[in-house]
């Protein structure tokens, strides 16, 4: 737990995701924010969320932020395309911790990109048919015309462990994007955290024409101006602390992880159902 004595400004930035996809995330608010302290919760003992009911996501989703409200953070990254798409009302509506979610970013980015022209999307068969990023696309810019496609073979390549000049990975590819390639599209934002580790490929097969989304890096620019306006930025000059948790496997997210966050993710703790359903 955080030393409830210190400064607020200098609790934790908490994270969590279904698995390893939110290290993307975590790796770009690490990035730009070197001085934070950062606790990471991978639920890689019921990943993945893009198959399951509303209900069950929520529900998945309130546990997660309750096991991480442990260590006292004073903001809460929902680094889950599906949770960031189906509950995060149902969280701001549950806890009163500052909750950022990767879809808003992602979709003014893309808005910004594509001018007048028009907006891809690729995510989880969850996250594409619950609406989240064309709802968010269109509250930005109404008239704005918008292809949103499942792409859910992605995910499970990356966590094989493919880089993304394998022969696998553009086969996946050219079929998926061929869709996007035909309407022409400006901007094509990547939906699902897992898929900044394929972005090579991503633009390698669009073309330098198109604009692509990285919603890890919009989100943690996001989290910056978040943490600016409120005057929480930690102040602390000591070397952060980067914790991080999960529900099962951990030597496997151990060495698939550091794809997506680097050669730093060394601490890692798979913690026990106990634990993990922990009530504060």
């Amino acid at each position: 737990m955080s030393d409830s004595n210190s400064s607020p400004a200098n609790r934790p930035i908490a994270i969590f995701d279904s698995g390893l996809g939110g290290l993307t995330v975590a790796r770009a608010v690490a990035s730009l924010l070197t001085r934070e302290n950062i606790i990471y919760f991978g639920d890689t003992a019921r990943v993945p969320y893009g198959t399951k009911s509303e209900r069950t996501i929520r529900r998945y989703a309130v546990e997660d932020v309750n096991f991480l409200l442990r260590f006292e953070p004073k903001l809460v990254v929902v680094a889950c395309n599906t949770v960031s798409a189906i509950a995060m009302d149902h969280l701001r509506g549950t806890f009163r911790v500052p909750l950022i979610g990767v879809v808003e970013p992602g979709a003014r980015a893309a808005v910004r990109a594509a001018g007048r022209g028009k907006v891809g999307i690729i995510g989880t068969e969850a996250t594409i048919a619950s609406g989240a990023y064309q709802r968010a696309v269109r509250n930005l810019d109404g008239g704005i015309e918008i292809l949103a496609l499942p792409t859910p073979l992605l995910a499970p390549i990356v966590e094989e462990g493919r880089e993304w000049d394998d022969p696998v990975v553009t086969a996946a590819l050219r079929g998926y994007l061929a869709p996007f390639r035909d309407a022409w599209v400006n901007a094509l934002v990547l939906g699902c955290t897992h898929y900044p580790v394929l972005k090579e490929a991503v633009r390698r097969e669009m073309g330098d024409e198109v604009t692509v989304v990285d919603s890890a890096e919009e989100t943690a620019a996001e989290v910056k101006r978040f943490l600016c306006d409120k005057e929480m930025l930690c102040d602390t000059p000591s070397f952060p602390q980067r914790r991080f948790f999960v529900s099962d496997s951990s030597q496997r997210f151990l060495s698939i992880g550091r794809r997506f966050f680097g050669a730093d993710l060394v601490n890692v703790r798979e913690i026990s159902p106990d634990e993990f359903f922990f009530q504060k």
